[in-house]
């Protein structure tokens, strides 16, 4: 009884860490693959703004290097920026803080668990066949699809929405482009298709675990 109730509050906890997980990993992909930014340059035609690639290139690279790295100072090349803009940016460093280490913690335990399985410490606890990933990734697809539907509906009011629970009380983040020119080469657009790579992203994580749950889910119940 004791072994069952092991596996299956430990199966619960590995669910649960997949789900963040992959969330976060998905999170991850347009923070750290630059050349997704870069595409958006001659796709949108950024430099008829006013702004040569290399000043763009550099602005993005340097707001980008403050939100990833740490002891970096704030700056946006040539470009000009106010101290609203500035804080805004602050807390978006916040949020990408919390999110590495949300992947940070939630991939440590996976990997302790797993080598906890190994050792034959617990087991999964299954149900219908399925492990406990099954589930994380049938609920961790549900949530790009919900979302994908209301930024699709109404793609303006959901940039609005997303930033007043992420930044609640705040409103430095609506930039006036005269004072902070960083949003002049930052579009809609592309926060838009920021959002669909993360949602393309966590959509093939999740359907590859669900095909290999049900591979697996086969060879177990022929056995």
């Amino acid at each position: 009884m004791e072994n069952k109730k092991l596996n299956l509050a430990l199966s619960i906890v590995f669910g649960v860490a997949l789900v963040f997980f992959m969330l976060t990993v998905s999170i991850g992909l347009p923070i750290y693959n630059r050349w997704f930014y870069y595409l958006h340059i001659d796709a949108y035609d950024l430099t008829s703004l006013g702004y040569t690639r290399e000043e763009i290139i550099t602005a993005f690279r340097e707001v980008m290097n403050y939100l990833t790295l740490p002891g970096v100072e704030f700056g946006t090349g040539s470009l000009k920026y106010s101290s609203d803009g500035m804080a805004h940016f602050a807390d978006v460093k916040g949020l990408f803080n919390l999110n590495i280490i949300v992947l940070i913690v939630s991939g440590a335990i996976l990997l302790t668990l797993f080598i906890l399985k190994k050792k034959k410490i617990w087991q999964f606890s299954y149900y219908k066949g399925f492990s406990p990933a099954f589930f994380s990734a049938i609920f961790a697809i549900v949530l790009p699809l919900v979302l994908g539907v209301l930024v699709a509906i109404d793609p303006d009011n959901a940039f609005t929405v997303f930033h007043h629970i992420f930044f609640p009380g705040k409103t430095n983040w609506v930039f006036n482009p005269y004072y902070d020119e960083i949003i002049r080469i930052l579009p809609q657009e592309f926060f838009i298709n920021c959002a669909i790579f993360i949602g393309a992203g966590l959509i093939a994580f999740t359907v590859a675990v669900i095909v290999v749950e049900i591979v697996f889910r086969k060879k177990r119940l022929a056995k």
